[in-house]
């Protein structure tokens, strides 16, 4: 009987270690500290300008944050289309418009960075799951036949809100946001938390727990706001690269991937999944095998110019909306004085 061939061994490669240290993730936590203080501080403005005009006009009186319309995703998808066919900016919720097109744009060069540098729900979401991997040494991940249709849910409740928002008309949208439930939208949301009902404590809770245990549940599996920015993201120059040479197959980038991406077995990382975090990056212990770059060049795009765009998209989109007058909702303070004591009795038309 003729002997088996007979193969070389794989050889170890030795690990040339990466000699400048890696501050992606200081510099990826600060900014999503100051994202989370920034909507923070928008939240007790928003809640003091509500109570005033709950009160009858009586207490601190706080001028409306138009920050609070990043809150209102499906108004700025109502806004955008509006804008699209018109021309013109919308009078009602123009912030939301603006906001929008900012977290398309950032999705569109950063690829998602938007859901790991500056949304305050991924950013609980990575300390409710980095708690849990205290807790419990480890984090879980689902079995691979549950795990994928589960990530299409995301697509079909983002799918089911362009269908609604696609089949109306400008005018549609015009007369929907200048109504009294598209006026008051932002208070109608405030008052679902403040008013939370047993099923909605029971929702929050249970996906609360679930992101212990499964890194970024809701992200991962439910997020249409995050199904939307992965659209523009699989166009984004820029793709987490490795280098199979300098790689020494250690897998801790795969390890290290809250998007659970098998970075390890590929060269260019192209999933609509990846969100810039840099996770990966941080995780490699070998020179050069890592790293963020446009596809037509092999220079590596540093953590520090990948906030700074964040913030000049971010930054820039707002002043232009400010300069050009199309921040605020002007409306007289009688509108408000009369809609929002009453917002919860406005129904969805």
């Amino acid at each position: 009987m003729a002997a088996a061939p007979a193969f070389p061994p794989k050889l170890k490669k030795t690990l040339a270690r990466r000699t400048r240290p890696d501050h992606s993730q200081k510099l990826r936590r600060a900014t999503q500290a100051v994202f989370l203080l920034l909507n923070a501080w928008i939240a007790l403005e928003f809640y003091l300008f509500v109570r005033y005009w709950e009160r009858g006009g009586a207490g601190l009186l706080v001028e409306r944050p138009p920050g609070v319309e990043g809150w209102l995703p499906i108004a700025g998808l109502m806004n955008l289309k509006a804008f699209l066919e018109t021309g013109s900016v919308p009078l009602i919720h123009p912030a939301t418009l603006f906001l929008l097109v900012a977290f398309l744009l950032i999705s569109f060069v950063f690829r998602k960075a938007f859901c790991s540098w500056l949304c305050p729900v991924g950013t609980v979401s990575e300390h409710l799951w980095r708690a849990g991997r205290s807790i419990f040494a480890r984090n879980f991940a689902l079995p691979r036949w549950a795990d994928v249709p589960l990530r299409g849910l995301k697509y079909v409740l983002l799918g089911l809100f362009l269908y609604a928002v696609g089949g109306m008309s400008a005018a549609a949208i015009e007369a929907f946001m200048q109504g009294p439930y598209g006026i008051v939208a932002d208070v109608k949301m405030l008052n679902f938390f403040r008013n939370l009902s047993v099923a909605g404590a029971i929702t929050i809770g249970v996906l609360a727990v679930a992101s212990i245990f499964v890194k970024n549940f809701w992200c991962r599996y439910l997020c249409p706001y995050g199904a939307l920015l992965s659209l523009p993201a699989l166009l984004s120059p820029l793709r987490i690269r490795r280098d199979t040479g300098a790689c020494i197959d250690c897998a801790k980038c795969a390890k290290a991937c809250p998007s659970l991406l098998p970075v390890d077995q590929l060269v260019t990382i192209k999933s609509a999944e990846c969100t810039a975090c840099l996770e990966c990056v941080a995780a490699c212990p070998a020179e050069g095998a890592l790293q963020l770059s446009p596809i037509a060049s092999r220079r590596e795009v540093p953590a520090w110019a990948v906030a700074a765009g964040i913030a000049a998209i971010f930054l820039g989109m707002v002043t232009y909306a400010k300069s050009n007058g199309h921040w605020r909702t002007d409306l007289p303070s009688e509108v408000y004085e009369r809609l929002v004591p009453q917002a919860d009795q406005f129904g969805h038309p």
